[in-house]
């Protein structure tokens, strides 16, 4: 145990009833942390039962009303935590997204128990950008251009990245030990009967719908448990430090495609996608796997994510796998 933190001891989770979030906490209390997450309106039954029925949850989990864009609203939860989980994000909303992380930073600043801070920030901040060698793997050290995002209007990328940048500097600056995991497209079960963004555009593809997966070009893609899983891995580990790419495989549209509609042929998977002028790219995530982290496989994130689609009523076909 000697490059761990000794103890499971209480941990702030941002967010709490988001899609990350969700599975973070549900792995935190099965590893036996006590969690104090933030919401909105803690009185949300509605939204936050499926929190309540995690395992761990009545005897480990507290949670308490915090707004990102209220400044010190993150004061109480965070007091007495030895980490923070900071992965709640109003998506592409520039101000928001950059403000609410320095405001939670700045309560974790006034925390004298707090040991690291995990951020979620997103693979979108490594890749855009036009200026690599597609036969490189990019890994953590690539930045995406803000340039670029802002001319291109790719305003999440834009978001996540100026996020997580103010993140550094901060943290830089005021000697707070921070990491940040970088997820690439998140797919698995959504503990939340609400769907999010994401688990829709997935619920929306196995429907023949193909809006947004079609502006998806190329992608990395990722199970949501070891999104989970690799936030706590890089907060437990002593030696973590920096930047770390969270992506299990990196698909062409159309390789997803092909491999869908063969394991999965009874859904109304279309069979291919108009092909995108994207620059071809490829992940380097030896970072984490360095730290013995393995990933599950996409066959696995779609077997789960479409099991739990399936269970929750969203998807009235019953699958046959091949």
């Amino acid at each position: 145990m000697g490059d761990k933190f000794e103890t499971k001891g209480r941990v702030c989770v941002t967010g709490a009833s988001g899609f990350v979030a969700s599975w973070l906490i549900k792995r935190l209390l099965l590893s036996g942390y006590h969690v104090t997450g933030t919401v909105r309106d803690p009185g949300n039954d509605k939204k936050l039962g499926h929190l309540w029925r995690l395992e761990g949850a009545k005897e480990r989990l507290r949670l308490v009303k915090a707004d990102l864009m209220v400044e010190g609203s993150f004061d109480d939860a965070i007091r007495g935590c030895d980490g923070v989980f900071h992965s709640a994000s109003p998506a592409e909303i520039l101000t928001p997204a950059i403000e609410g992380t320095l405001n939670v930073l700045r309560s974790c600043k006034k925390n004298p128990s707090l040991k690291r801070v995990v951020l979620t920030s997103s693979s979108s901040t490594a890749r855009a950008r036009d200026d690599f060698d597609p036969k490189i793997p990019l890994d953590e050290s690539s930045w995406s251009s803000v340039e670029l995002c802002e001319r291109l209007q790719i305003w999440y990328a834009l978001s996540k990245t100026l996020a997580e940048r103010a993140a550094w500097e901060f943290c830089n600056e005021n000697k707070i030990d921070l990491v940040t995991v970088l997820p690439a497209f998140v797919v698995g079960p959504s503990l939340s009967p609400d769907l999010c963004t994401t688990a829709s555009d997935v619920l929306g593809l196995l429907q023949g719908k193909t809006e947004r997966f079609e502006w998806h070009g190329r992608m990395g893609y990722v199970h949501i448990d070891d999104v989970a899983r690799c936030h706590i891995l890089v907060y437990e580990h002593k030696k973590a430090r920096g930047r770390y790419l969270c992506s299990s495989i990196v698909l062409d549209n159309n390789e997803l495609l092909s491999m869908l509609s063969t394991r999965y042929p009874n859904f109304p998977i279309p069979k291919r996608f108009e092909a995108l002028d994207r620059p071809y790219y490829e992940w380097n995530t030896s970072k984490i796997t360095s730290l013995g982290f393995k990933f599950k496989s996409i066959e696995e994130m779609f077997d789960d994510c479409i099991a739990s689609l399936t269970a929750q009523g969203h998807l009235s076909v019953q699958p046959s796998y091949n």
